[in-house]
């Protein structure tokens, strides 16, 4: 009974307006030294923990997700003044869709409600210059979600480069899928044209070299033997002549073959020389395919790279979220405390630590480099 008298009395203490100002101003204070140092650009946070808060509070499940919107605009409102740019949270997975027709209808009505709360809170995304983005597959959603969708989207997409991505029907499993189809699609296109059609080419040369050829046969003079073959008859000349040509001009058959061995062209003659090229397709080379490739074809393209990923709720597994993004310097960061009881207070502790983890990084860098420098020298 003492404790929840001296509850009560805690509550009522910093509720009072001389103790919210003064956390107010205390507020802006740590906001305003957070800036100063190096700010996480991206980051990502799996809302964990509603349902099991409301329990322990012992309260309705629906309020517990109330509350859980709250901490959301708490937690939206410290990232975004504090120079965030882009924030990711983990809505509804695809996963959930095998649970129950009951349970899943009752999780998308949740999502349509939570949609409409973020849309109330509309002046606080175009405060920070921040829109709102639906990543995940549109196509499980039924069609009053979808406008819920929509009509938030357009709500907020005249903001600034801020970004709010909301992952609805997500899981990165499927996006990588989605990535890869949609990179098989582009490869399997024609590749445009890089560089203009050749003015001469091989079968234009080849063209004026016969064409010139056989008029010098035909004007030149012809001697009937020659000095140093006095003695040869006239079918060992033509031999002659026929093996000489043959050797002087490979590519050309004798004369009395060139009927037979060339396929005529339509509309095409020997002085014709101005006849198009047939276009040869090209399809783009799948070597060249990377991994700025696949990530040119995800949810998150032109975002910056996933700096901090925070889960609540004590629950240490990712839960095929970001598997893509996460890479060699995302810090990952598991909170005991349910998603509603996530504050600045409860936050600073990892923006802090992540401050001094970046600072360490740049230090070993220019040290290193310091390094290198010095024994080229």
């Amino acid at each position: 009974m003492p404790s929840m008298h001296l509850s009560q009395f805690r509550r009522w203490l910093l509720q009072s307006p001389p103790v919210e100002w003064v956390m107010l101003q205390l507020r802006e204070l740590v906001l305003g030294a957070l800036r100063q140092g190096p700010v996480p650009q991206h980051i990502a946070f799996v809302m964990d923990g509603n349902r099991r808060f409301a329990k322990k509070q012992q309260i309705e499940t629906v309020e517990g997700h109330n509350m859980g919107i709250e901490a959301l605009a708490r937690i939206l409102e410290v990232c975004y003044k504090s120079g965030v740019k882009v924030v990711t949270v983990y809505f509804f997975s695809i996963e959930n869709f095998k649970r129950s027709k009951y349970e899943v209808d009752h999780l998308m009505s949740m999502a349509k409600l939570k949609l409409a709360q973020i849309a109330e809170h509309g002046d606080l995304l175009a405060g920070y210059g921040a829109k709102l983005r639906v990543l995940g597959s549109r196509d499980m959603l039924a069609p009053d979600l979808l406008e819920a969708i929509q009509r938030t989207e357009e709500l907020t997409k005249n903001n600034g480069d801020a970004i709010l991505n909301v992952c609805l029907a997500y899981t990165s499993r499927h996006e990588i899928t989605t990535a890869i189809k949609d990179t098989v699609v582009d490869f399997s296109k024609p590749a445009p044209p890089t560089s203009p059609a050749r003015t001469f080419s091989e079968a234009h040369v080849e063209q004026n070299i016969r064409s010139r050829h056989l008029s010098t046969t035909k004007t030149s003079p012809l001697r009937t033997h020659s000095p140093a073959s006095a003695g040869t008859s006239d079918t060992e000349e033509s031999n002659a002549s026929t093996t000489s040509a043959t050797t002087l001009y490979p590519s050309t058959p004798p004369d009395h073959l060139l009927k037979s061995t060339q396929t005529p062209r339509p509309n095409a003659s020997l002085n014709n020389t101005d006849a198009p090229e047939p276009e040869i397709t090209t399809f783009p080379d799948p070597e060249t395919i990377t991994s700025i490739t696949l990530n040119d074809h995800m949810f998150t393209v032109g975002m910056p790279p996933l700096d901090l990923l925070v889960r609540t709720s004590g629950v240490e597994r990712l839960s095929d979220f970001m598997l893509w993004q996460c890479h060699e310097s995302t810090q990952i960061s598991f909170l005991k405390c349910f998603w509603p009881e996530l504050d600045l207070w409860t936050f600073l502790p990892v923006l802090v630590e992540w401050q001094w983890r970046r600072k360490k990084s740049e230090e070993a860098s220019v040290s290193s480099l310091g390094s290198a420098r010095s024994k080229a020298r």
